[in-house]
């Protein structure tokens, strides 16, 4: 199989990268790469998708990754998996666990599933600033899209289903597989899971994820996990504060410590992201009066190390997350030069364990290794978002009162980047607008 018939099929199945992003996979493979690294960091407290897909279905993995690898020319692939999960699975440092893939250990702390900082641990390159693995030869892949790709390739079947890790403060934490477009009020029932006034629900992780009203939120192709927390726990305190609030308290409360600084973990690869100066910025004249460092905030990664270590209780990484929408704004983003970019000597002692950062987040009490539930849990309907991917959104296919087969195309790619969709339930299409295709059950 060619680079482009790969590309072809994992369009076709509407593939995107699992682990968050929702960047469609196709756009990522491409000629030049010796290496593909597959990112089962999980690096987000609580979550453990990757890790149940590496222990119950790791041949599908290294079957995906061997199809990858054949049609990029790649001659090694890395199993990144953070050293305490490797543990739990019985993976070693360096094992070879088929022809060219081989595992790599990473160090137990927070946040080595960031892209950056991935690579540069599993491989020892360092990506520039704003430049993509590829530079350097490198694809990243998450776990669950390799997975994915290799149900695309053998058993001709598109993205349909998730899996999602449903935990935090609920009684029997578990990783269920969930048609995409699924409401998650709806699985809560089905787990037999509530949400009291005192919880939040969040779409990822306690660091990373977005607060989600049970109510109205469904499960896209981008869920990792579905978290219950509790309200007052340190993890959600920067959540449920405003923005308006966040800079307010940015522009009066900054004491200039610069610890948010020295424990970045993209500024401690060496990137010119300095977070205690960006605090300064909190409003709209910073990019004119210093345009060179406001232009910076694209270079975050948006882990959210700073806040939980600022001692002002401010959360730098929503002030960079305004700069960066001003930015979008201006069509402004940082453009790398010739310069050499070293990493800090200091690096190896700033990172954070797994554990501390659990305990700093307030949710260490609530990691606990889920049940395994591999049944597909059969909802009632579905809502299938058009806009479930970087790029331009799907077009829908279908209309009021169609009849549609699991697994069949709704709705076809835009032009430019973008992917098609499919029905992840049998049924009929009672909506279908610009951002969504609603499908009864039958």
């Amino acid at each position: 199989m060619s680079l482009n018939e790969l590309k072809s099929i994992l369009q076709a199945s509407g593939i995107v990268g699992a682990g968050g992003a929702g960047f469609p996979s196709y756009a990522k493979l491409a000629d030049g790469a010796d290496t593909l690294v597959i990112n089962a960091a999980e690096c987000e407290p609580l979550i453990y998708t990757d890790f149940m897909l590496l222990r119950e279905s790791l041949p599908a993995i290294l079957s995906g990754a061997a199809h990858i690898m054949a049609a990029t020319g790649i001659s090694k692939t890395i199993l990144a998996v953070k050293s305490h999960r490797a543990e739990l699975l019985g993976l070693a440092d360096g094992e070879c666990l088929a022809d060219g893939v081989f595992v790599k250990l990473l160090t137990d702390a927070y946040p080595m599933g960031d892209e950056i900082n991935l690579v540069y641990e599993a491989t020892g390159r360092l990506i520039a600033p704003a430049a993509l693995p590829i530079t350097k030869g490198v694809i990243v892949l998450n776990a669950e899209t390799v997975y994915n790709i290799n149900k695309a390739l053998e058993c001709k079947k598109p993205v349909t289903d998730k899996w999602v890790t449903v935990g935090g403060e609920v009684e029997s934490p578990r990783v269920v597989r969930v048609p995409v477009g699924m409401r998650v009020r709806e699985l809560f029932e089905k787990l037999g899971v509530s949400v009291s006034k005192k919880q939040l629900v969040l779409d990822g992780g306690p660091s990373m994820g977005r607060i989600v009203n049970p109510a109205t939120a469904v499960v896209t192709k981008t869920t990792k996990a579905l978290l219950i927390l509790p309200k007052d726990a340190p993890a959600a305190a920067h959540k449920i504060t405003s923005i308006d609030d966040m800079l307010r308290r940015a522009s009066s409360c900054c004491c200039g410590c610069s610890l948010c600084t020295d424990m970045c973990p993209r500024h401690l690869l060496g990137y010119p992201i300095e977070p205690h100066k960006m605090i300064r910025a909190a409003n709209n004249a910073a990019i004119k009066e210093n345009p060179v460092m406001a232009i910076n905030a694209t270079l975050c990664c948006s882990c959210g190390v700073c806040a939980e270590v600022c001692c002002q209780d401010i959360s730098p990484k929503d002030v960079i997350l305004s700069l960066k929408e001003l930015l979008a704004k201006e069509k402004l983003r940082f453009t790398a030069g010739n310069e050499a970019y070293t990493p800090s000597e200091n690096r190896a002692y700033r990172l954070i364990p797994s554990s501390r950062w659990e305990t700093m987040l307030g949710v260490r009490r609530f990691d606990v290794v889920p049940t395994y539930e591999p049944d597909l849990i059969a909802p009632s309907r579905v809502e299938i978002p058009l806009s479930g991917h970087i790029g331009a959104p799907s077009l829908a296919t279908v209309k009021v009162g169609d009849a549609v087969t699991r697994n069949t195309e709704i709705a076809k790619s835009a032009n430019g980047l973008s992917l098609p969709q499919h029905a992840s339930i049998c049924g009929t299409v009672i909506l279908t607008d610009d951002k969504k295709i609603i499908i009864e059950a039958k």
